[in-house]
């Protein structure tokens, strides 16, 4: 028997293409998935064009935006989660975000904020014994600020540090917090930029490192991200103020 059978993994953001990965590769290992997003049609899609197991899925609708919906989408769940993984993202180009605050704001909302509200009521509630994992999706862009997008980079680098500190709070109750740094992905959200080919990753090598995630805080897919994730932390300022 899988080892993971019984256990429970919530998706919140399980629309975007490594989610959609995510799920398929938790199911393999044997886990049940509660997959939220606010566009299920296009899990369902999925689900079907995949020949998943549906009686290993739910699927849910989840608005990370809605934080007043929050509470009660939690409190409505059937099976409380082992695993929580955040994945919801959104992205606009800097120069729009810094014309249109309400791009701006959409990106604080998804990428941020949407996270604390719902992660806030997942580990507040101690009488989940359940819980073992809370994974968060976060970026590159949040090493350092670049003027190419570091609009979109404070959201990831706050989400980041709440991240951090979660993990600080929960390690008396044994439950690990990791923040998944990620580079380029083949994704619809990078659809139409202009990204080196040889840096970019595929959604399903990238959900690896989320559904094997360790003890370590900070996961980095693919060597070549970790180096330049380290040359990003150490990089003088007077050097990466000339980064694109």
């Amino acid at each position: 028997m899988n080892q993971n059978t019984g256990k429970t993994v919530l998706i919140l953001g399980a629309n975007s293409d490594v989610a959609k990965q995510c799920i398929k590769q938790y199911i393999e290992k044997g886990f049940s998935v509660i997959a939220a997003s606010r566009n299920t049609k296009s899990l369902e899609d999925f689900i079907n064009a995949n020949n998943l197991d549906r009686s290993k899925i739910t699927v849910l609708y989840f608005d990370a935006a809605d934080f007043d919906s929050h509470q009660k989408f939690y409190e409505g769940l059937s099976v409380k989660p082992h695993i929580a993984v955040y994945s919801a993202g959104f992205l606009v180009d800097n120069q729009q975000a810094l014309r249109d605050f309400k791009g701006t704001k959409q990106m604080m909302e998804v990428n941020y904020m949407g996270g604390v509200s719902i992660l806030n009521i997942i580990a507040m509630d101690e009488s989940n014994k359940n819980l073992e994992r809370i994974i968060g999706l976060s970026s590159l862009s949040g090493v350092r600020g670049r003027k190419s997008n570091f609009v979109y980079g404070s959201t990831k680098a706050a989400f980041t540090q709440y991240l951090a500190g979660l993990r600080q709070e929960l390690t008396s109750r044994k439950i690990i917090v990791n923040a998944l740094v990620i580079g380029y992905i083949r994704t619809k959200i990078n659809a139409g930029l202009e990204l080196n080919e040889s840096l970019i990753m595929e959604p399903d090598y990238v959900a690896k490192f989320i559904v094997n995630a360790g003890n370590s805080f900070t996961i980095v897919p693919n060597f070549k991200w970790k180096i330049i994730y380290h040359i990003l932390r150490l990089l003088p300022e007077s050097l990466a103020a000339k980064l694109p």
